[in-house]
């Protein structure tokens, strides 16, 4: 069935203009490897067909905690300077792969497998590797350019197939970055020099060594359950005794230190579970774990969501309330506690519950999408307004900002600025037809000054003159 399903879409991929949208000019890398601008440029090209996708996981709090643990990794790596995106793809299998220009993506699948944040952490280094090493680049390198093209674009072709409910068989492959990753397999040489280098990675941003060796011998020894299905890991990153038997030497030459689990992971971890299948079984399943003696806050915090879920406000605020009283302060709690009161209708009291939790917490930034919201149920769109156009001045890349900013210059009644933050929503999704319609809808709404309107004229002129670019390059193709 896979592989049925791969030759359709490599004949979607080898159509012209097939997919989403066209991809970048990669220039003249016929036998050299794939040059960082033509890798960055490919890498945004994809990422922006991603976030698109229904598998992209929309949750600031997961993708936060993600960045968090890749930033610290990264960090320490060889290139501590070099930008990383982490990203979060809401899949079941066990996953995690690196695209050009240094996107990282991992599966919820792999977040909730890993049984220590050590063994999460290895992973994330291991692929930190393959982009400081620049695997990834090398292994295009190794492609004509049409050749890279055509494994380009059936990533995208595969990622789209999760929204067509007449391929929906594509989930099993799409999540796992489809035929792209099959064809770019690691070799032997470079997963060794990864995990050397991821291991050098762990030791240095303080986590538990051991929690690579452990981790990989355990999805060895899984492995023999799939037969011809084993996880997309395994696939794409070629696992033998010898690697294992290195990771194992490398580690024993290194001092032994016990690292505990930071309470984000936990409370990730119980998240993930809360949001997958009935709520009302998830419930049952964290009131049973807790009856069993695992009554630790991030049960308690996975019951309160679950409850949330299910509509028991009362049940989960007094969860959430036990867990405020007890537990060390954690921006997941407080901000489950707000979400429980926007949906009691107590708005005022969320505004103030992110307020104090965002002086607490500055480096969660999901507690300002959270307190923007809650402002705007609250009424007060114009602080909306103000903090999301701050933001976005200062970051023009956060989707979920722009969002918001769109929301409440609706909320406003200011139409030209409402289309302009749209446009800016879509152009991040990769749609660049729906973000030229916004501006000129912008244009047309009758409510702009002269400096909106100009603004709204020259982002009109700079996305149409792209658009016609990738046009012309979808056509040369």
């Amino acid at each position: 069935m896979i592989k049925r399903l791969f030759l359709l879409l490599l004949c979607v991929a080898l159509v012209p203009g097939a997919g989403a949208g066209p991809l970048p000019d990669l220039g003249d890398v016929a036998t050299s490897d794939l040059s960082p601008q033509a890798e960055q440029r490919l890498g945004e090209s994809i990422m922006q067909e991603l976030r698109g996708d229904p598998a992209f996981l929309d949750d600031a709090e997961v993708e936060g905690y993600i960045q968090r643990l890749g930033g610290r990794l990264a960090a320490v790596s060889l290139e501590p300077d070099r930008a990383f995106d982490f990203f979060v793809v809401n899949d079941r299998s066990l996953n995690a792969f690196a695209l050009p220009g240094g996107h990282i993506g991992v599966h919820t699948g792999l977040v909730l497998a890993a049984e220590s944040e050590s063994e999460l952490a290895s992973v994330i280094g291991h692929e930190i590797a393959h982009v400081t090493q620049r695997h990834i680049a090398q292994l295009f390198g190794k492609q004509s350019q049409a050749g890279m093209v055509m494994l380009a674009s059936l990533l995208v072709a595969v990622l789209a197939a999760r929204s067509d409910s007449q391929v929906g068989e594509a989930a099993l492959v799409a999540g796992q970055a489809g035929a792209l990753q099959a064809q770019l397999a690691y070799t032997r040489s470079f997963e060794r020099e990864a995990d050397r280098l991821g291991i050098q990675i762990l030791e240095s941003a303080g986590y538990d060594v051991r929690g690579m060796p452990a981790f990989f011998e355990r999805l060895q020894r899984n492995s023999r359950l799939y037969e011809n299905k084993a996880p997309g890991y395994l696939r794409t990153h070629p696992l033998t005794q010898e690697r294992i038997a290195d990771m194992d030497n490398r580690v024993a030459q290194t001092r032994y230190k016990q690292v505990p689990d930071s309470p984000d992971f936990a409370y990730v971890r119980a998240k993930l579970r809360a949001s997958d299948g009935l709520a009302v079984d998830v419930a049952r399943d964290f009131e049973k774990l807790i009856a069993a003696g695992r009554s630790d806050f991030a049960a308690r915090y996975g019951l309160a969501r679950a409850l949330l879920r299910s509509g028991a406000l009362d049940d989960a605020l007094k969860e959430v309330d036990a867990i405020r009283s007890k537990a060390p302060a954690s921006p997941f709690v407080e901000s489950l506690y707000a979400e429980i009161k926007l949906a009691q209708r107590e708005p005022a009291v969320a505004v103030a519950v992110y307020e104090a939790a965002q002086k607490q917490f500055p480096e969660y930034v999901a507690l300002r999408y959270g307190m923007l919201d809650a402002l705007l149920q609250a009424g007060r769109a114009a602080d909306a307004s103000a903090a999301a156009r701050a933001a976005t001045s200062a970051r023009r890349d956060d989707v979920r900002m722009w969002v918001l900013q769109s929301r409440a210059e609706a909320a406003l009644g200011r139409k030209t600025a409402h289309h302009r933050a749209q446009a800016e929503v879509y152009v991040l999704k990769g749609s660049l037809p729906a973000a030229i319609e916004q501006l000129e809808l912008a244009r047309r709404a009758g409510d702009g000054d002269f400096f909106e309107l100009s603004a709204a004229d020259a982002r009109m002129r700079e996305l149409k003159a792209e658009h016609e670019a990738r046009r012309r390059e979808r056509q040369q193709r």
